[in-house]
């Protein structure tokens, strides 16, 4: 099997399992959105997962976001789904539709002059560590309301969902606890503040997506299962 028929056939693979899934909770598929994470993948695997359909790829390092969004041919859809470093703001703004991993009001304020400053809304996520765990980055669970409603103040930043890392952990109860309680924040936001509209859900990689689909994601961040 060549390199492009394995990467489409892992494509179509993950599609399958999620539409089945879908069909078990009543969940159309088209509201998810499959994110290829391109950090292990060269430029010529991105571009043959692209030629099979795919449009939505992530990044997690800035460099890599600009080399590959410079070489790639066609219209990908790109997210930056890394650490979030201020002083690489203004390489990944001009390229990324969605920044996934916004946790430090700093870091918000920068992007947003900055978005400001070239006629740019962009569009974020709030990075949340409901698992409490001190190697993650993201918000405590009980800082996401007040971050959001200063957030709500500049006119430049879209704050469209919440992001998570699911726990490194074969316990997929726990993981699901993670992702229901990400799902229940969201909820509980939209309905306690006035014009909030928290549309996207980004949780989900290669090792829990299917739990992340039954949760109530509407990003999946897929790598691995992709270009194994």
């Amino acid at each position: 099997m060549t390199d492009k028929e394995k990467i489409t056939y892992n494509l179509e693979k993950i599609f399958k399992i999620i539409e089945d899934v879908c069909k078990k909770k009543s969940r159309d598929p088209s509201g998810l959105r499959v994110i290829a994470a391109t950090k292990y993948a060269d430029l010529a695997q991105v571009q043959m997962l692209y030629d099979s359909g795919l449009v939505d790829f992530g990044e997690n390092k800035a460099d890599e976001l600009v080399y590959k969004s410079k070489n790639l041919k066609g219209s990908p859809v790109w997210h930056f789904i890394g650490h979030l470093q201020s002083n690489k703001i203004k390489k990944i703004v001009p390229i990324a539709e969605y920044i996934h991993s916004v946790e430090s009001f700093d870091t918000l304020v920068k992007i947003n002059k900055f978005a400001k400053s070239i006629n740019k809304v962009q569009k974020i996520l709030i990075e949340v560590n409901i698992s409490g765990e001190e190697t993650k980055y993201g918000l405590k669970l009980n800082d996401v309301k007040n971050f959001i409603m200063d957030g709500l103040k500049y006119d430049n930043i879209k704050i469209c969902g919440l992001m998570t890392m699911g726990p490194l952990t074969d316990d997929f109860d726990y993981i699901r606890g993670i992702f229901r309680s990400l799902k229940i924040l969201s909820d509980e936001l939209n309905n306690s503040v006035k014009c909030l509209n928290l549309s996207e859900l980004s949780m989900g990689m290669s090792n829990d997506f299917i739990i992340a689909v039954e949760e109530g994601a509407t990003m999946l961040r897929i790598g691995s299962a992709i270009f194994k």
